[in-house]
């Protein structure tokens, strides 16, 4: 099979600030781009980012709206966690290891952009959590 790309699109409410914070700042490849709307490669997979007029708000915490990447090498994981510290991302969540011992031991940070959306980026100590280990009934925070 060829590979499948994931795609995602999203509100913000600058294109300009879209560029800046998901280019410089996650260092995604800008692609095609019109006055509303603005193509990100976010390692392989397109996000579109569209200009909305509807007031962008914050959620109240992690659920039940956010994105990300699960990184399959945790050095990955580490070196984007590095960048947004160095690029002054501000992060949601800080980096931390979650349910540490348990197969879904996995480490995570979350950023929210200026637009109030969120990203999570994760990597799991053990890859058979990911979409298997149908025993454990827990899914998100305890």
């Amino acid at each position: 099979m060829n590979p499948i790309l994931f795609h995602l699109a999203f509100p913000v409410s600058d294109i300009e600030q879209t560029k800046d914070y998901y280019g410089r700042g996650l260092g995604c490849d800008i692609g095609r781009e019109t006055r509303h709307a603005v193509i990100l490669n976010l390692y392989g997979h397109q996000l579109v980012a569209h200009l909305t007029d509807e007031p962008l708000t914050p959620q109240r915490g992690i659920y039940p709206r956010h994105f990300g990447l699960i990184f399959t090498a945790e050095a990955d994981w580490q070196a984007l966690c590095d960048r947004a510290q160095q690029q002054q991302l501000q992060f949601y969540q800080q980096p931390k290891r979650r349910f540490p011992g348990d197969v879904t031991e996995h480490r995570t940070f979350f950023l929210q952009d200026p637009f109030y959306n969120l990203m999570e980026f994760k990597f799991y100590a053990h890859p058979e959590a990911i979409f298997g280990s149908h025993e454990l009934a827990a899914i998100g925070d305890r």
